[in-house]
């Protein structure tokens, strides 16, 4: 370079100028030039002397390379030059190449000058400002080395751009970049970012990320892409692992839909390129994230058949169809509508046969990689879990009915793994079909069924006495060669068969050889390997003592104790016992369902059993240690509360007919004051009839007085003409007026007569019948507070029943709520009786205004009488001789 050979040629003949000396004078003309030209030839140097001199340049060039960052921002190719001197500084690529102890060494370098740039936050921000030019040579970069700055000081520069304005939208800009190199490098940028930084990637997710990744996948060809859909699904995996909240705003977002065509695989599956084998992998791995918050979507979507399509596919990978296998069992589990989905999976073959059975076929194959066995046990748990139905039909499969010798079913896949020569097989096929069993005493019963051909010539033996008789046997070749798995496994099935199954116990017991076979594993002094083993005995045998029903007169409850007493000794066989939770193994098998077993070895326990061990342990412990009598007293006590819920139940269903009663009451009460409101409104309308008669009387007597006094002897005759004529208008309203009164009287019967027998048949009559209930309430509480003192009694006897407080304190409080409720009742029953009262009290009012009315009336036939018109009453009228009225009639005539 010209400027370099300046500087060099300006030296002493002979003399060659040190890199420091170089990178000196360098700095020192950035920083006084004030031609543009000359600063930028001088970083320019700068960059080429970055890489071998590293640590140089970074010492004495740091700040002048800052500073033109911010001065000379109209220049792209000096900008270009800074940003890249400053990579070179934080991550020489060449150093990639070098020694652990030479990565070391740079490392620490980087990580020093990496501290030093983000100590002023403003150079962090300048940066980011600086990835807002689309000039490609100040760009590139820019990110370049932004991701370098992240990978030497994640944490502490996390919190410098989250704190600055726009930081994260202005790196999310870089993914709609057209320059493929700046969008790649953009993605790079991302994952270091959001690493272990919920918040940002919060921000990140609704910066649209999901959108533009799912769209950078699709256009690179998903799973056939290169290392760019790798990069995306990376940071997909970084935003949604541990994090809930971006996982809803996935799901919400209907990006789940939009996974399908990742796993849409072609007929001819003979090459699978090495990157989309780990795109897949990492597409599953993605796909695992939704499993158990987005079962039913995934169905809907048709995912979960895309799944079971490369799930029964030729010529998949053994790494990809154990990580699809992984994720079908966690789509299924304990999703009803998708176990039965896979149910009806079938494999393309001739004949087809089910995808369970095609599956189980793998497990119980020696010959099949071990990871892919163990994804294939964690699949049939899956589709059994919380699933009866699929545990009946897996059951139904070993039954004689159903059983079909041109076809492999499952049952008898099974029953062969279980019988195998192969250890592990056995423990497979025995953990499978202890989850046919889990918590279905149904089937536990159906499978007692099962009958099978040891060999030819001698008769079927029941499953159960098959399993024990291979555990004896098992016994004997472990003194050869360890069998420890295989007998671990049949131990573990018998003691989930017979757990809350007396009738399986019965069985059990019903062979002679079998209790002194356990008694005889327990007692003795084994090696360590067969210390789990004589733990899962003691289980066993634990078992037949605690749901032993007493049927066999030899094996009953007290004679199972005696035994272990005597031949093994209570406190070594609860140590024995103990063995189970103790193992290494178990801790580890409890922490989640799927198993991880690092080598076939270590394939000891289940998930599901651990879970029966920790709920058995501690009954069976009791129940060893308790005498015959401690248990009678234990039976009774069992009764009394037996009894004492049924008093309860009892008590519960009478207060819910008394609620019943009372709100039908109420509806009654509503009824009547919706009788009540319609007749207070006749009764207003009649008052506002009379009102207007009284008008209409007023206005006749103020007609009748001005024309007596206006009148004269020579219009006598034409008045009484006006007169006669106003009278008999005024005799057809009093007709008129009589009539409405007596149909207002009539009205008013029958609504008193209603009002009476509504009152008295019903409101009081219920009211009668509801103070009987309280009173045979008041009766119940009385025989309940004297059954609860005795069974305080009872309890003060039993030293070993302290949970009986908490019972009688829940007894003391419903006989709380009983006493609340009765005063309810007396308070709703007080309340109906004012309400009988009132209506009776505003029936006397009404017959008060009907007799106001009469009396009005009375006087103004007086009145009427007074103005010289004859008024009779009906009485008068009907009393009359007829005679009379014929002399009335003649007078008329001569008149």
């Amino acid at each position: 370079m010209n400027f370099i050979r300046g500087v060099i040629g300006g030296q002493p003949a002979g003399a060659q100028p040190s890199g420091v000396e170089t990178i000196q004078k360098l700095c020192d003309r950035v920083a006084s030039s004030t031609l543009l030209e000359d600063r930028r030839d001088a970083v320019r140097a700068l960059k080429s002397l970055s890489k071998k001199y590293r640590m140089e340049v970074g010492t004495q060039a740091m700040e002048h390379l800052i500073r033109i960052l911010q001065t000379d921002r109209s220049d792209s190719e000096i900008l270009g030059y800074a940003l890249d001197t400053l990579y070179n500084i934080i991550c020489n690529d060449e150093d990639e190449e070098q020694g652990i102890s030479t990565n070391q060494k740079q490392d620490d370098i980087g990580s020093q000058f990496t501290e030093r740039f983000i100590q002023e936050p403003e150079n962090v921000t300048l940066l980011l400002s600086l990835l807002e030019e689309f000039d490609f040579h100040v760009r590139w970069p820019g990110v370049k080395l932004l991701t370098a700055l992240l990978k030497c000081q994640c944490t502490q520069l996390q919190g410098v751009i989250l704190v600055s304005p726009m930081g994260v939208s202005r790196l999310m800009d870089l993914l709609a970049d057209s320059r493929e190199v700046i969008r790649n490098d953009g993605l790079l940028l991302l994952q270091q970012l959001t690493k272990g930084n919920a918040a940002i990637q919060k921000i990140v997710a609704f910066e649209n990320a999901f959108e533009r990744l799912l769209d950078i996948m699709a256009e690179e060809g998903s799973s056939d892409g290169g290392i760019v859909v790798e990069d995306c699904l990376l940071l997909l995996l970084t935003l949604l692992k541990n994090n809930s909240s971006n996982q809803n705003f996935f799901k919400e977002g209907s990006y789940i839909q939009r996974m399908k065509p990742w796993f849409e695989v072609g007929d001819d599956n003979s090459g699978w390129s090495a990157q989309k084998v780990t795109n897949l992998h990492l597409m599953l791995q993605r796909a695992l994230t939704f499993m158990k918050v987005c079962q039913k979507t995934m169905f809907q979507c048709g995912l979960l058949q895309q799944l079971c399509t490369i799930l029964m596919a030729t010529g998949v990978p053994a790494d990809i169809l154990t990580e699809t296998i992984n994720t079908v069992s966690e789509v299924i589990r304990g999703s009803q509508v998708n176990q039965d989905y896979f149910a009806s999976v079938n494999a393309p073959s001739n004949p087809p046969r089910p995808a369970i059975v095609v599956l189980l076929m793998s497990m119980v194959n020696e010959r099949q990689p071990f990871v892919l066995r163990c994804a294939v046990l964690y699949c049939f748990q899956c589709f059994l879990y919380k699933n009866q139905k699929g545990q009946s039909e897996i059951v139904a499969t070993l039954l004689p009915s159903t059983i079909d010798a041109n076809s492999i079913s499952a049952g008898q896949l099974l029953c062969g793994g279980l019988f195998s020569a192969d250890s592990l097989s056995n423990w497979c096929a025995a953990v499978a079909l202890g989850h046919a069993l889990q918590d279905n005493l149904t089937q536990k019963e159906q499978l007692l069924r099962v009958q099978l051909a040891t060999s030819l010539g001698k008769p079927p033996v029941s499953l159960l006495q098959q399993c024990t008789n291979i555990l004896s046997q098992g016994d004997k070749l472990s003194r050869r060669g360890s069998r420890v798995q295989a007998r671990v496994g049949l131990l573990m099935l018998l003691c989930t068969w017979m757990s809350n199954c007396p009738i399986a116990v019965t069985h059990f017991l019903h062979n002679q050889d079998n209790v002194p076979f356990l008694t005889a594993q327990i007692s003795e002094n084994l090696g360590e390997d067969e210390r789990l083993v004589q733990g899962l005995c003691a289980l066993l045998l634990g078992i037949c003592i605690y749901y032993n029903d007493n049927s066999l007169e030899n094996y009953t409850r007290e004679k199972l104790k005696q035994l272990v007493e005597k031949r093994i000794g209570k406190e070594n066989f609860v140590e024995k016992l103990g063995f189970i939770t103790k193992h290494e193994l178990y801790s580890r098998a409890a922490q989640k369902p799927q198993p991880t077993f690092s080598t076939p070895e270590h394939m000891l326990f289940d998930h599901e059993f651990t879970r029966l061990v920790k709920e058995l342990e501690g009954i069976i412990t009791k129940a060893v240690h308790k005498s015959s009598e401690e248990e009678k007293k234990e039976e009774e006590v069992k009764k009394s509360l037996e009894q004492h819920d049924s008093i309860v139940t009892q008590y519960k269903e009478l207060i819910r007919e008394q609620d019943v009663q009372l709100n039908e009451l109420k509806d009654q009460v509503a009824l009547l004051t919706a009788h009540q409101e319609q007749m207070q409104t006749t009764i207003t309308q009649q008052l506002s009839q009379i009102q207007q008669h009284k008008d209409q009387y007023n206005i006749l007597k103020l007609k009748l007085g001005k024309d007596g006094v206006v009148s004269g002897q020579a219009e006598e005759a034409h008045e009484n003409g006006l007169q006669l004529e106003e009278f008999t208008l005024l005799r057809d309203e009093l007709e008129e007026l009589r009539r409405q009164h007596a149909q207002l009287q009539t009205q008013v019967t029958e609504k008193d007569t209603l009002i009476t027998s509504l009152v008295c048949a019903e409101g009081i009559l219920e009211v009668e019948a509801l103070r009987e209930q309280v009173q045979n309430q008041e009766v119940e509480i009385a025989n309940l507070h004297s059954d609860r003192q005795e069974l305080q009694r009872r309890a003060d006897t039993v030293e070993e029943l302290r949970g009986l407080s908490e019972v009688k304190a829940a007894l003391e409080k419903e006989l709380a709520s009983a006493t609340s409720t009765v005063a309810i009742l007396q308070a709703e029953k007080s309340r109906l009786q004012q309400d009988v009262s009132e209506s009776k009290k505003e029936q006397d009012d009404l017959l008060m205004l009907l007799a106001d009315q009469d009396q009005k009336i009375l006087t103004l036939k007086h009145k009427l009488k007074d103005l010289g018109e004859m008024v009779e009453d009906e009485d008068d009228l009907d009393a009359r001789d007829p005679s009379e009225e014929d002399e009335e009639e003649e007078e008329d005539d001569d008149e």
